[in-house]
């Protein structure tokens, strides 16, 4: 079997990223750090949590797999550590499910934070019930092989966004976000300075200010004869 490993150094930039840094960017939220970011680091908005109440955050461990295969699956749970998010490179397939309630529980068992698959998973009640976060593109009773030698670690595209192993994944109701295992303080900084920035304008706003002053759009506005 072919298995890709985590890069040491990438593994070391991971582990430096606190649990008061990860609460802090999952309270910001995913819209916040994306602008913070320079509106960087979206991924696709059809991966969405199978129930909007879910949330996520944590390193990512990647997954390259065939569509309708979850060889890769199995061994990315036996290699996991606490706290890792799965992200799945899926190919986009959703006429089968990879992922299913068994998994699930392995997962939990692992310690691990949640599963993003640009793919399907089936169960998806009993994974709900369960509280185990998952971000899919679709849902599928269809089963699937487990022949697919795969990867395992490494840089992978997720449905146009590359994600590399460490990298922080964010996930919450309005999508999905990644910030860069070397960007983290970066990224928290300022994500931290637009909440401060937003929460001067609902202050202005409340006090009788416009959007439009705020963001000083009138000049365009009149320009167009506003």
């Amino acid at each position: 079997m072919t298995q890709q490993h985590s890069d040491p150094a990438t593994e070391a930039g991971a582990m430096d990223v606190t649990q008061e840094q990860l609460q802090r960017l999952q309270e910001l939220g995913t819209a916040t750090v994306y602008e913070a970011q320079g509106q960087r680091g979206s991924i696709a908005s059809e991966i969405r949590p199978i129930d909007p109440a879910m949330k996520l955050i944590g390193p990512a461990l990647t997954v390259n797999t065939k569509p309708g295969d979850n060889l890769m699956l199995h061994q990315a749970v036996l290699m996991a550590r606490a706290g890792d998010v799965l992200v799945v490179d899926a190919k986009g397939f959703t006429d089968a499910g990879p992922w299913g309630d068994v998994l699930t529980l392995a997962a939990q068992q692992a310690g691990i934070a949640g599963l993003v698959i640009d793919g399907s998973v089936r169960d998806s009640e009993a994974i709900i019930d369960a509280g185990f976060p998952v971000f899919s593109r679709g849902i599928s009773i269809r089963g699937t092989t487990k022949v697919d030698p795969g990867k395992v670690g490494g840089t992978i595209n997720l449905a146009g966004t590359p994600v590399g192993r460490g990298d922080i994944i964010i996930g919450d109701r309005d999508g999905l976000v990644v910030v860069k295992s070397g960007e983290v303080l970066e990224s928290l900084q300022r994500a931290e300075a637009r909440e401060a920035k937003e929460e001067d304008y609902r202050r202005r706003i409340a006090e009788g200010a416009s959007t439009a002053e705020l963001l000083g759009l009138l000049p365009i506005l009149q320009r167009y004869g506003w």
